[in-house]
């Protein structure tokens, strides 16, 4: 069966033909880009004149800088929140879909459509929801007598920020969760139905370790997406001058390379961001052989 799938002959000049274009934008788009930014890294650029090399002066100022730290521990608070957020809330999300119940197919693609929407224009509709005066929350509020909240001010924006994070996110994961409930053999329920146990063993013994591997990914996607957070916080963060009530490690890089045109102190935080995310990968890989089950 391996075999035939293996294309032969012309098949593979085919195959090639059709894999150029997405090689082409994978050695520019990705290590292309990959290779400036830390080319850049240790350059002194204003995206104007030419890059003066600086070595390591980039990486030990950003190491230094208290707003680069600070920048770095929200991306990480956000992060502890948002991954469990979404995690529980999709999968309740598929466990809820996966039964069959009146509008099945409406209420799928209903929680799937805020994957399918721009992130600009859902965090505008959360901006009108979060305003203070005539946002759709504080008019609810308003009916039982609680007076305006400002949910966009510095001691809200936070959870705002993780909830319109959250609401944009379910939908994908909701998708990939509800495929794997689906591949899980009935047959193992019934066993378990017959040996007596209830649906809290059920879940917990068969459906948790057979969807595992749909958990990890899951897991790796929205701890991804996380630590690159940046069109909600832009949207809905953002005040005047380029400052933010959330300043995460991402809008810092936009803002110093994009703002304040500072390229080469951009990249070098890029870099150590993306040097995080790798510390990220490296611990889900070595927890994954513990805690997934491959059937």
């Amino acid at each position: 069966m391996e075999a035939r799938l293996k294309p032969r002959g012309s098949d593979r000049l085919w195959v090639l033909l059709f894999l150029i274009p997405s090689l082409f934008g994978v050695a520019l788009g990705g290590v292309g880009s990959s290779a400036v930014s830390i080319l850049l890294s240790f350059t002194d650029w204003n995206n104007v004149s030419p890059p003066h090399w600086v070595g390591l002066a980039n990486y030990i100022a950003s190491l230094k800088d208290s707003q680069f730290l600070e920048a770095v521990s929200t991306t990480l608070r956000f992060t502890i929140v948002y991954v469990p957020l979404c995690l529980v809330t999709a999968l309740s999300a598929a466990l809820l879909l996966n039964r069959r119940l009146p509008g099945q197919g409406f209420f799928r693609a209903a929680f799937f459509f805020p994957s399918l929407t721009s992130a600009v224009a859902v965090a505008l509709v959360f901006s009108w929801i979060y305003a203070k005066d005539g946002g759709l929350l504080n008019r609810a509020l308003g009916l039982v007598g609680i007076p305006p909240i400002t949910w966009m001010g510095s001691k809200t924006i936070f959870w705002a920020v993780t909830i319109a994070n959250v609401w944009g996110a379910v939908g994908e994961g909701m998708i990939v969760f509800l495929a794997a409930l689906q591949a899980v053999p009935s047959l193992y329920y019934e066993a378990a139905r017959i040996d007596g146990a209830g649906s809290l063993r059920r879940f917990f013994k068969i459906t948790l370790p057979l969807i595992s591997p749909a958990i990890f990914f899951q897991i790796v996607i929205y701890t991804v997406n996380a630590l690159q957070a940046f069109e909600y916080i832009y949207m809905l963060a953002r005040r005047q001058q380029g400052a933010s009530e959330m300043t995460t490690a991402v809008y810092l890089i936009y803002r110093n390379g994009f703002r304040w045109f500072n390229m080469g102190l951009a990249s070098t935080e890029a870099v150590l961001l993306a040097l995080v995310i790798v510390i990220f990968m490296v611990l889900y890989f070595r927890a994954e052989k513990r805690f997934v089950y491959y059937e």
